[in-house]
């Protein structure tokens, strides 16, 4: 097979001004895009909450490892929703540096994938108030724009505007204008990334023919985001966070990026999965001993208790997490996530989504207590209150959240066909059609499971 056109870099855009009203003078966006763009064959692919530009193995990586070399030794599906199991550097300025959330969607998107990038153009936009590249927090603050207060450091930090969902949309619309793209052929994206599938739906209804929204719901319930305001206060709470100011020569607020991050593990987990990886079973020694994780001080009582391996899978990926991600971002990101209304602006999610002129697959998880597949059904009904062609295509599988990373047997065959052939690709299944649904024990039944490996 012959090498597949890669490019990546960072757009310089002009000024942007957020949703919130704020502006800068410079929108920078890093970016990756994989395939030759013929014209109507544009896929846009949305990163998760934490994830980066590089969705897939580029050609300068052959040969070499694109997820790292640090994967937890719970297992090869150990990845959180970033799709990231790799080592990291400190908010990286290029997407070529090292400590990016790499490859995030490797076995779905690339050569003879689900996404064939033979096929597709698919473009990966790190989104604005990240730290891969893309203008956010940890980026360096322009020449001219003075803070408020006297800093030691040349970064935005908090500082920076406010962002929302609408704005990585609107950042998205930009680069495509300057890569030279138009219409596209779909917009595909999981968990938050789905959020931004439905606002290309809802802000540019003309744009694209397909939305894949997978594992994603019209917004977040009570649950999650009280999870996610206790996530931002382990932030805060962190002495080095230093009300944002942690650039520079001073220490980070490691300790309390990785206890945010635990409990984002915790949300993207099932019980099931957490089971199985990893039951009751002690890591073999006692808390007092344990040689990773986060500088938190233990009680002397714990010598008696043990340290288990659930204890260790969350310390090890919460200190592998914050050595490659900004805590300002994680702060501004999760904001975005909660803040995200499909309705905003609308009297229903029907009527948010009633000019979109394509079809719509949603995809949804039977043990995702994240975005739950009653919270997919619900996002089904309003594509289809608003007259939009959709399926509700639902996986039973024990993996939670994570599983549209780490399911690509699952997720590949019904984005691939949709796709290809949209609702009627022969492995797109839709709940409310389907003859012989299948339980999963919450009284409610969903679509059959297509779960064969996908061959390209």
């Amino acid at each position: 097979m012959s090498r597949i056109p890669h490019d990546h870099g960072v757009a310089t855009l002009g000024e942007f001004t957020f949703e919130c009203g704020r502006s800068i003078p410079e929108l920078r966006i890093a970016y990756e895009t994989y395939g030759e763009f013929t014209g109507d064959n544009a896929v846009l692919a949305c990163h998760a909450l934490t994830g980066s530009q590089n969705v897939a193995r580029t050609p300068e990586e052959a040969g070499s490892d694109a997820t790292g070399d640090d994967a937890d030794a719970n297992g090869a599906d150990d990845v959180d929703e970033t799709g990231d199991t790799g080592d990291a550097g400190d908010a990286p300025d290029t997407p070529a540096q090292a400590g990016q959330a790499r490859a995030w969607w490797d076995d779905v998107v690339g050569p003879g994938k689900a996404i064939d990038t033979t096929e597709y153009y698919v473009v990966c936009a790190n989104v604005p108030g990240s730290c891969y590249g893309s203008s956010g927090p940890a980026s360096p603050r322009p020449d001219g724009v003075e803070p408020d207060h006297e800093v030691d450091h040349d970064r935005w930090a908090l500082e920076f505007p406010p962002v929302q969902v609408g704005d990585w949309t609107r950042a998205q619309r930009r680069l495509l204008d300057h890569l030279g793209v138009g219409r596209l052929h779909a917009v595909v994206g999981g968990s938050v990334g789905g959020m931004n599938v439905l606002d290309w739906g809802k802000r540019y209804p003309d744009d694209a023919d397909q939305l894949i929204a997978i594992a994603t719901a019209a917004r977040l319930d009570p649950q999650c985001l009280a999870l996610e305001a206790i996530a931002r206060r382990a932030i805060r709470s962190d002495p080095n966070w230093n009300g944002g100011d942690y650039y520079g020569d001073r220490p980070k607020p490691e300790t309390g990026l990785g206890i945010a991050r635990q409990i984002g593990h915790i949300m993207y987990l099932s019980k099931s999965s957490m089971d199985r990886k990893f039951g009751r079973r002690s890591a073999g020694r006692d808390s007092l001993t344990r040689g990773e994780g986060l500088d938190v001080a233990e009680n002397p009582a714990a010598t008696f208790f043990p340290y288990r391996e659930v204890e260790s899978y969350l310390d090890y990926n919460a200190a592998s997490f914050a050595d490659r991600f900004d805590a300002n971002s994680y702060l501004y990101l999760t904001r975005a996530m909660d803040e995200y209304d499909l309705a905003a602006g609308y009297a229903t999610d029907a009527d948010a989504l009633a000019a979109f002129t394509g079809e719509a697959l949603v995809m949804s998880f039977s043990e995702d207590w994240h975005f739950t597949v009653d919270q997919a059904a619900d996002l089904s009904d309003a594509f289809r209150e608003a007259e939009v062609p959709v399926a509700h295509h639902v996986v039973d599988s024990d993996h939670g959240h994570d599983a549209f990373l780490v399911e690509p047997e699952s997720v590949g065959p019904p984005v691939h066909d949709f796709l290809e052939a949209g609702l009627d690709g022969k492995s797109v299944v839709d709940v409310a059609e389907a003859d012989d649904p299948v339980a999963d024990g919450s009284g409610r039944t969903h679509a059959p499971v297509h779960s064969s490996l996908f061959s390209g």
